[in-house]
């Protein structure tokens, strides 16, 4: 099977995420690019092998593994047999840069991958939009594209040097889940999950962009901010509730994660 789909773009070029071109190919033949391509590139490989060379590297392409290529970036990539089935996305938007500086996805790379049913199935889903004659459809495909490049960064980071998120990190993470309305310390995180405090820190920031203390705070937050919306419950009652001890401690760091106070918020969602 070969397609390539190419959206006619019209308004959606407004939108911060669209699709510029999609395509798989059950047998992807010889590439080279000494000048690399226009826009930036997300492919993945579904069964069959093949070989990828870029920034002066080789790379053997298996199942379950994907490719990033940034724009502009000189490459070359061949099947090393008669099956190389590869499915590729070029995304586009104004708003695709600053994802991608976020998702950490600024040079090539090529990933293991656990496996690609969803991004198989979500791909499908901006094919068919596609080409479902509805006029909605580059819409919709836009809003898949975002769902795939989601799903993309969550098989790429959901590992540890190749794994999964280590059972060290899991472990400290469904700590926090039950316990984080209590006082839970680093010394409670690290004794449930056996690894010390500045490995911890290490996962937390590698894996979530954040500290472990920092990941806590957000969590109480978030339950603070569905009491501040439903309850009328008292500013100091709710800072005790969601384990933030004193009503200026949650305060300072209410405004300072949301940008605005607590009393700004419940007047505006309730």
């Amino acid at each position: 099977m070969i397609y390539f789909d190419y959206p006619i773009i019209g308004f959606e070029k407004e939108l911060p995420l669209y699709l510029l071109n999609m395509g798989l190919h059950e047998c992807q033949g010889y590439v080279e690019r000494e000048e690399g391509f226009s826009s930036t590139q997300i492919l993945f490989c579904t069964k069959g092998s093949g070989t990828l060379i870029v920034g002066g590297r080789r790379y053997r392409i298996l199942a379950h593994m994907a490719i990033f290529l940034p724009e502009n970036v000189p490459h070359k990539y061949y099947p090393n047999e008669d099956v190389w089935d590869i499915h590729w996305v070029v995304p586009g938007g104004s708003a695709l840069p600053a994802l991608l500086q976020h998702f950490q996805m600024t040079e090539p790379a090529v990933y293991k991958l656990t496996k690609t049913t969803r991004l198989e199935t979500i791909f499908r889903s901006m094919h068919e939009a596609l080409h479902s004659g509805d006029i909605m459809g580059n819409y919709r495909c836009a809003g898949y594209l975002y769902e795939f490049l989601l799903e993309f960064y969550r098989l790429i980071t959901l590992k540890e040097s190749g794994n999964y998120y280590s059972p060290a990190l899991h472990k400290a993470l469904d700590y926090i889940n039950q316990h984080y309305l209590e006082n839970v310390t680093m010394e409670d995180l690290c004794g449930v999950s056996n690894v010390s405090k500045q490995h911890l820190c290490h996962l937390f920031r590698k894996s979530l962009h954040m500290r472990p203390m920092e990941y806590i705070t957000r969590k109480r937050l978030q339950t603070a901010k569905e009491m501040l919306s439903t309850t009328d419950y008292s500013i100091e009652k709710i800072a005790e509730d969601t384990g933030f001890c004193t009503a200026s401690y949650f305060c300072k760091n209410f405004k300072r994660l949301e940008g605005i106070t607590a009393g700004e918020f419940r007047k505006n969602n309730t």
